[in-house]
């Protein structure tokens, strides 16, 4: 896994929450390879309301559709690990909207790491990080 700092590009994929790779969730298969990939990590934000390309509203308000809510995928690292990623990204994603922008990385730090961070720090004493 890297550890992105400085200039990075952020990777967006829309898709529908219901949406599936060999029986399970697209946005899993996506995790997990971006993972395997050594990307710095991944995260997935389900939305309540939303519409693509097929200008159909997905809401939670409505029940017959909240089933298809809409859902994206965030990954952000180096410029060119996020561009080698990509081809994964051509065999998985069907239907939906991918995007890449530039971003900055300001802090990149791990659950415990944060705290041997501070321990050398009387006035972080008790507080968390990010």
């Amino acid at each position: 896994m890297t550890r992105p700092t400085g200039a990075a590009l952020r990777l967006t994929v829309f898709i529908g929450e219901s949406d599936t790779w060999h029986r399970k969730p697209l946005y899993t298969e996506i995790v997990h390879r971006a993972r395997a990939a050594g990307l710095a990590g991944a995260s997935v934000f389900r939305g309540i309301e939303g519409f693509g390309a097929s200008s159909l509203i997905h809401t939670s308000r409505l029940l017959s559709l909240s089933e298809d809510l809409p859902v994206a995928v965030v990954v952000v690292d180096t410029e060119e690990r996020v561009r080698a990623f990509l081809p994964e990204l051509d065999e998985l994603v069907t239907e939906g909207m991918v995007t890449l922008d530039r971003c900055e990385v300001i802090r990149y730090v791990g659950r415990g790491e944060a705290r041997a961070e501070n321990q050398g720090d009387p006035d972080m004493k008790g507080k968390k990080s990010l």
